[in-house]
């Protein structure tokens, strides 16, 4: 399964998505405690999803198991070490064919933030 965090096309395989392992470990845990989390994570590396790809994969697998409609966040942090209410959230579904598209365009490099902007988050707009 296909996830993009921020500009980056993250493979969740299936080890990422058991929900028996996610159930155990984070069954009681609400989706707005993930979302902090995600925050968190962000403040201290705002680039999480290139520097760290093990936390980013884990973080989007939780995402995605405590809203399987969710295929796609975006977590802007402000500055390095910002507090975490700083950092904006955005949460997206995108369409399989969308989201393939993205994938093609990681794989080949040709996937940056302005186009991953462009095709999902719309912030750039005028």
């Amino acid at each position: 399964m296909y996830f993009l965090l921020n500009d980056t096309v993250l493979n969740l395989h299936g080890d990422d998505l058991a929900p028996a392992a996610l159930a155990r470990r984070f069954g009681s845990v609400g989706f707005d405690y993930v979302q902090m989390l995600g925050q968190e994570l962000f403040a201290e590396h705002p680039l999480l999803q290139r520097d760290r790809p093990e936390r980013a994969i884990k973080l989007a697998a939780l995402i995605n198991a405590k809203q399987p409609s969710i295929n796609a966040a975006l977590f802007v942090a402000p500055a390095r070490g910002c507090r975490p209410d700083q950092v904006g959230v955005r949460f997206a579904s995108l369409d399989l064919p969308t989201l393939a598209n993205l994938q093609r365009a990681s794989a080949t490099g040709a996937l940056d933030a302005v186009t991953a902007d462009r095709e999902v988050w719309r912030r750039l707009a005028a």
